[in-house]
């Protein structure tokens, strides 16, 4: 007989007194969700899901992005395709650490192939793409003022601060010789936008932090919201076409990713840029900077991985591929700041 996980009798135990469902307990983990734990439950009433910190977790604070996923998942609940928050558990005895219990969504995660049963064309592609703006345009234009996130995250001067702070991060521990790192940092703070619009932003939307129809091409759910703020969807804008369509440099960074869009008759991201604009009315000013941000942050924030890696603290086959990565990430970002893309 197979033993159980160790959080079975601890966690049906809270879920019975707190949720009224009884039965839970721990099938298997869920990919995905590089720094946090994902445990998908069986019950009595159905699947749920479990997020934690990892048990390594460094920080005692590390539960604080699933804290944070679960005020915005509450707060979104009707007017964004996402899982329904079934509990949140501060109560460090039940389990060793917080954990946030939501409801299951039938859905796969894409990452580098369509799902078997999707027709394997151009057309799927630009359904999902379609499905992925409409639902990004759904995410910054909700309410959040009157739906419980007036104080929560903090807009102002969003941009300048993080630029700021990765360039700095990445001048004080160098690995190599990145000049166009530093170069578009400078770019970047002399082109931030005046002005533009506040809202809810994910803060990491792609294709692989949502969850697609498993037998239709189409979106189910957007997960992995523990990045999500209050702030300029614009830059939410630039991180999704980061990843979207083909361009020339072949490959690209984190070609992964994005192995889904690049074929031959995808829908542009200018034309996915139109379909966000006309559906939120926000102006579609300075694409080229929000594009360029996109790139170079991305760069600058996995250049700290790839420190660990050269210093013999890592080693991944993720952690080698930065060697080429980084460098391909911020040749688009220079491309986007020229306006070519």
């Amino acid at each position: 007989m197979t033993a159980g996980h160790p959080f079975d009798a601890p966690l049906a135990t809270w879920i019975a007194a707190e949720a009224g469902v009884t039965g839970a307990r721990v099938t298997r983990a869920l990919s995905g969700g590089n720094a946090n734990l994902t445990l998908l439950l069986d019950t009595d009433d159905g699947p749920l899901v479990l997020r934690t910190p990892p048990e390594n977790a460094i920080s005692a604070t590390s539960h604080r992005g699933i804290e944070r996923e679960a005020t915005v998942l509450r707060a979104i609940q009707g007017h964004v395709k996402a899982p329904r928050v079934v509990g949140w558990c501060e109560d460090v005895s039940v389990i060793g650490r917080p954990f946030l219990l939501v409801s299951h969504v039938n859905g796969v995660a894409i990452t580098d192939t369509l799902p078997g049963p999707y027709p394997d064309t151009a057309a799927s592609v630009n359904r999902l793409g379609e499905d992925l703006i409409d639902e990004l345009a759904a995410i910054h234009t909700a309410p959040w003022q009157s739906i419980g996130l007036e104080r929560f995250g903090n807009p102002e001067n969003f941009l300048q601060r993080q630029i700021t702070r990765w360039r700095k991060a990445r001048a004080e521990s160098p690995v190599r010789d990145l000049p166009l790192l530093d170069e578009l940092a400078g770019w970047l703070l002399q082109h931030i936008p005046a002005s533009g619009p506040v809202g809810l932003v994910h803060g990491d939307y792609h294709l692989d932090n949502t969850l697609s129809h498993p037998e239709r091409p189409g979106l189910a759910a957007v997960i992995d919201w523990e990045l999500a703020t209050i702030g300029d969807p614009l830059a939410d804008l630039g991180l999704f076409l980061m990843f979207w369509g083909p361009r020339e440099l072949d490959p690209p960074g984190f070609s992964h990713i994005q192995a889904v869009s690049r074929r031959e008759g995808v829908l542009s991201r200018r034309v996915l840029a139109e379909r966000w604009g006309a559906a939120t009315g926000y102006p579609l000013a300075n694409l080229d900077f929000y594009l360029c941000f996109a790139f170079w942050r991305l760069a600058a924030i996995v250049e700290g991985a790839y420190a660990l890696y050269c210093e013999g603290k890592v080693d991944s086959a993720y952690a080698r591929g930065l060697e080429y990565d980084v460098p391909a990430l911020l040749q688009e970002a220079a491309a986007a700041a020229r306006g070519d893309w």
